[in-house]
């Protein structure tokens, strides 16, 4: 049997289901993917920094962008903006974050590597880490971070960390001097370490 074959009634239901699909897809999106991420960070909502899927620079109502730094914000909608021009999309995966939500990073890094030392290389305490004060943020798709890495320094945004292609923090001063050197990890940057060490 052939969709045209089908019986009138299976067609009647097709055709509904057609003209309800391009209606209730948006509003699908809208919050099946934002209660799907929210509920994949156990427990952790969108105000403790949790980012529904598909978040840009400009999603004022998601705290995770919103209670960023506001000079790392601005320099982030300025390269935003000019990267659509090239047809680029910058998509926040994640950005500010309570020092739950960090903490909580923390223990799965731990979990997830072995040791408090093996998870130092991928995320930071909550004492430490810049996302908590709003001053970070994990970008992506490929080619919205290869965008950065060649036109970032001009707005102050540079990749701090050679394993983290997606983590840039705001350092103004780049727009002169280019971006400062890469710390391998987190765990080498000398922000992260105790006091006295």
């Amino acid at each position: 049997m052939t969709r045209t074959d089908a019986p009138p009634r299976t067609r009647l239901r097709r055709r509904a289901a057609a003209a309800i699909l391009p209606v209730l897809s948006p509003l699908a999106k809208a919050l099946g993917y934002r209660l799907l991420r929210i509920r994949d960070r156990g427990g952790l909502g969108i105000e403790d920094g949790a980012i529904p899927y598909g978040t840009s620079v400009f999603d004022d109502d998601v705290p995770g962008v919103a209670n960023l730094d506001p000079a790392l914000l601005d320099a982030l909608r300025r390269a935003a903006a000019d990267a659509a021009a090239d047809r680029v999309a910058f998509t926040v995966n994640s950005g500010w974050r309570t020092p739950d939500y960090q903490r909580r990073l923390r223990r799965e890094a731990v979990a997830r590597y072995g040791s408090e030392e093996a998870a130092a290389r991928w995320v930071s305490t909550p004492e430490t880490s810049p996302h908590v004060n709003g001053a970070a943020v994990d970008l992506g798709p490929a080619a919205a971070q290869a965008w950065l890495d060649a036109r970032g320094a001009a707005y102050g945004l540079c990749r701090i960390y050679g394993n983290e292609p997606w983590h840039y923090e705001l350092r103004p001063e780049a727009a002169v001097t280019g971006p400062p050197p890469l710390h391998p990890t987190p765990a080498d940057d000398p922000r992260h370490r105790p006091l006295g060490t």
